[in-house]
Order: C-alpha cells, then sequence, then structure tokens
C-alpha cells in the first residue's frame, strides 16, 4: 500500500482563558463536538484524585429502540477485562499454599497443553507466550452452530496442536488466547465459576454493584438498564451484530471469559481505580508487579505489566491504561499513577468513525491547548469536477471506485454497492460523511487517496 502525507487543511486552536472556562467545560465541550459528529454515543467519567469533575452520558443505549443512556448504564467492557482476570489471578498467588505461583508451567493447571514447553502463567499474564490467537483458529476450525467456552479452546488447542508463534519471553505480542487461559485457570483452581469468583473476590468486596461477568447470548437474562452494542455494515448502516448470524464470531465466541465478558458501569470502575490506591485487594508489592512491563530474554522491556498497558510519558508520568473493542463496544480505562488522574470511557456503537478521544481529554486535565484539524468547504467548475471523473483501483484491493457526475456534484460508487454523495471540500476533498468516507484527488498523478475510519488505500484512475 503505497502512503503519502496529507497537509493540515484548516486548522482551528481552542485556547480558552481558564478563568473563563473551567475543565468541566472544556470537556463537555470536547464530548459534545464529537457526539455530534457522530464519533461519540457513550459514557464518560473523567475524575482528579478520587474527586469527579466530569461525568456524562450522550446518546443512546438501544440504537433501535432509541432508549437512552444514563451515568448507571452498564457496558460490556471487552478487553478492558483482562485487568480484572489478572486481578484474579494475582489474589490467588497470595493465598500461597503452592496453590499457583507465577512461573508456574501453565501444564500444571492445563496438563492437555503439555506439550507447550515453557510456557508459563507469568507468560499469560504478560502476553509473551508465544500462542496463537484462538479468535483465528476457531474462525477456521470450529463448528459455528455451537457455542465455544474456554474448555473449547483447550480442547481445540490440544487436538490441532498449533505451533507458538515464538519462544516463551522471546517477544510481546498481544494474545486473547493468553488470557483466556488464565479464565481457565482461575477456575481450575478456585473450584468457582470465573463469574463467582470475581463477584466474591473483587465486585462485592469493592462495592462494585453493577459489576458482573455476563455472556449475552451464551446464557441470555434481563438486565435493567444495558447498553446493546452495535456495529456498522459494509454498506454505512447501524446493525446489531446479530444481525450477521449466528455463525459471526461474536456470537459463537461469546461463551469464552478471562479475555472479556466483564460487564461494568463508570461509576464502578471508578470505585475500581480507588481500590487500586489501597491495600485492599492487594499490596504495594503486588502493584509493583501489575503495573510494570517485563524484561524479554533479550533483556528489552515491554509496556505491557499484568492486565495493563505502561507508558512513561514526559509531560505527564507513569500512566496505565487499557482499551477494548468487541460486538459493538469501545471501551477505555486510564490511571495517570503519577498525578492520579482517571479517565474512563464506554461506548456502545462502533463505527468507521468512532474516536477514543482520551488524548484530548488529558490535555484538558493538564490545561493544554488542543488543536482541531477540520476540512473548509469548497467550490469547483465544471471543468475542475471533469478531471476527477473515472474508474479508480487499487493493487490486492478487492473492490473498484467509480467516481461519477450528476449536476454539480460528485457521486462515488464501490463495485456491488449503491451510489453516494459526496460532498466538496478545498484542496480536491470530497466527502461521504455519513459512511465517515474521505477522497483526495491528485489529478496530476491521476491517483485518489481514500480514507475510512484506519483504512488509507491509493487508487489510481484506469
Amino acid at each position: 500500500m503505497n502512503k503519502f502525507l496529507l497537509p493540515i487543511l484548516f486548522s482551528v486552536v481552542i485556547t480558552v482563558n481558564a478563568q473563563e472556562k473551567t475543565k468541566e467545560d472544556k470537556l463537555d465541550s470536547l464530548f459534545t463536538k464529537n457526539y455530534e459528529d457522530k464519533i461519540f454515543n457513550g459514557n464518560v467519567l473523567i475524575a482528579e484524585k478520587g474527586k469527579i469533575i466530569f461525568q456524562k452520558s450522550f446518546g443512546v443505549a438501544d440504537y433501535e429502540t432509541k432508549r437512552l443512556l444514563n451515568n448507571a448504564t452498564i457496558f460490556e467492557l471487552a478487553s478492558v477485562s483482562k485487568q480484572f482476570t489478572a486481578m484474579g489471578i494475582v489474589m490467588l498467588e497470595k493465598q500461597g499454599k503452592g496453590k499457583l505461583k507465577y512461573d508456574d508451567p501453565i501444564s500444571k493447571f492445563i496438563p492437555e497443553l503439555s506439550f507447550y514447553k515453557n510456557i508459563t502463567v507469568r507468560n499469560l499474564l504478560n502476553h509473551t507466550s508465544g500462542l496463537p490467537d484462538y479468535i483465528e483458529i476457531f474462525s477456521e476450525k470450529w463448528d459455528k452452530s455451537k457455542f465455544a467456552t474456554n474448555k473449547d479452546i483447550v480442547t481445540e488447542f490440544a487436538k490441532y496442536k498449533p505451533e507458538i508463534l515464538f519462544q516463551p519471553n522471546e517477544k510481546y505480542e498481544y494474545s486473547n488466547t493468553g488470557y483466556a487461559l488464565l479464565g481457565y485457570i482461575i477456575e481450575k483452581v478456585s473450584g468457582q465459576s470465573f463469574g463467582d469468583y470475581l463477584e466474591a473476590n473483587i465486585f462485592k468486596p469493592l462495592g462494585m454493584k453493577n459489576t458482573f461477568v455476563y455472556r449475552s447470548r451464551f446464557q441470555p437474562k434481563v438486565v435493567e438498564n444495558y447498553a446493546k452494542g452495535f456495529i456498522e455494515n459494509d454498506f454505512g448502516f447501524i446493525i446489531s451484530p446479530d444481525a450477521l448470524g449466528k455463525s459471526f464470531l461474536s456470537y459463537y465466541l461469546d461463551g469464552i471469559v478471562g479475555d472479556g465478558m466483564v460487564n461494568s458501569t463508570t461509576e464502578d470502575l471508578l470505585k475500581w481505580d480507588r481500590s487500586v490506591y489501597t491495600d485492599k485487594l492487594v499490596n504495594e508489592k503486588d502493584k509493583a508487579i501489575i503495573f510494570q512491563g517485563t524484561k524479554l530474554n533479550d533483556g528489552k522491556m515491554t509496556d505491557y505489566g499484568f492486565g495493563w498497558q505502561i507508558a512513561e510519558k514526559k509531560e505527564y508520568g507513569k500512566i496505565a491504561a487499557h482499551s477494548g473493542g468487541w460486538a459493538g463496544y469501545i471501551t477505555y480505562i486510564e490511571r495517570n499513577l503519577s498525578k492520579d488522574q482517571t479517565i474512563i470511557i464506554l461506548q456502545n456503537i462502533d463505527t468507521s468513525k468512532t474516536e477514543i478521544p482520551a488524548q484530548n481529554a488529558m490535555k484538558i486535565l493538564n490545561n493544554e491547548k488542543i488543536i482541531v484539524t477540520t476540512l473548509k468547504k469548497g467550490t469547483y467548475s465544471d471543468k475542475e469536477l471533469d478531471q476527477f471523473l473515472g474508474i479508480y483501483g487499487a493493487e490486492n484491493y478487492p473492490m473498484k471506485i467509480t467516481i461519477s457526475k450528476e449536476g454539480e456534484n460528485l457521486y462515488g460508487q464501490a463495485t456491488g454497492q449503491g451510489r453516494f454523495p459526496l460532498q466538496a471540500f478545498e484542496n480536491n476533498v470530497f466527502a461521504f460523511d455519513d459512511a465517515g468516507i474521505k477522497f483526495r484527488f491528485n489529478p496530476e498523478k491521476k491517483e485518489m487517496l481514500y480514507t475510512q475510519g484506519k483504512i488509507k488505500v491509493l487508487f489510481k484512475k484506469e
């Protein structure tokens, strides 16, 4: 894929005197603008030293019924769940009595996988096991008429014996498999279900009354004030993932826990955040391990601890964070350990335009300027529009895009799809805002840069 750098088309620098506008006002402006631009639908809670300075709901809990979100709405956390799985393992290790140690081989708890030599519980925690991701294996080999569970991961790996991607502790590579196996180990060691163990040892002690493990397809039940997840399909329409059928991965993998499936609210997550500043669950020695990367065989340090991504930023200090994305849910928690600042963002509509505005929220917390780039509308003559017309294709890209004209407007149409109108902006940029699509034309080179969300493809005119 060829890439080139787009210039900043139009810049607006937001500079507001702190005496004129509070942090709360600025955060409200930021998230309101993101909601209006259809890049945010969800709940946000931001705190400093445990004190909430901004909390608000934006949009719907159910896209189909238009039921609204509120501050107590419950969301599936997706991979933000991993920090609870990691804490569950840490608490089992603290019990002693030889039940579980970080450097125990996984074969101690999962003898069916004893052919994986030298992989330890610690490797699972910090993503250095080398195990391939189970999602790809199940996508290829699993009978999708059945729900998969953690036990099925063990069975399938024992059956197919997929090769490790690298030797344990040779490198870091994010793996859902590791955390699904940790969920299984918690059940084996504790003698409880994953959900019951977390409830008894974490959620109940911390007063997290609206937090629980829930698999809405595998074991459906009525949950009041629940945010349903929605996604965008290939045609730009908002749909439930279940509309894609039971053979879609978020349906048949719904029985698996550990790498996801914790459900919670922003307020409960703040309780979780505050608890980790205390010794209620674990002590300082434990936290030093949780919030620190691991040393690889070559001596290099990773930036992932136990269920947390770790970063040291010159302007902010030490930050622990994690994001999640699954079945329409886009989630994020960030804890500035140096300044005791907390950002919690839970979303339930995932489209090509969806963003996690945590970086700008952090800038507001630290009284920094925010630079917002936007496009300035443009006008073009018939002759100028004609230079953009044609059929565009890209190497190794499955569709071609036809640019046509009707009256004073351009239209785009991908192979096998309907025609859509394009709005004109300066510098040869045209956009279809409903689907987050932008085209930037370079008539001299007969090229067109197509962007949609994180996708960027350079097309050439045929």
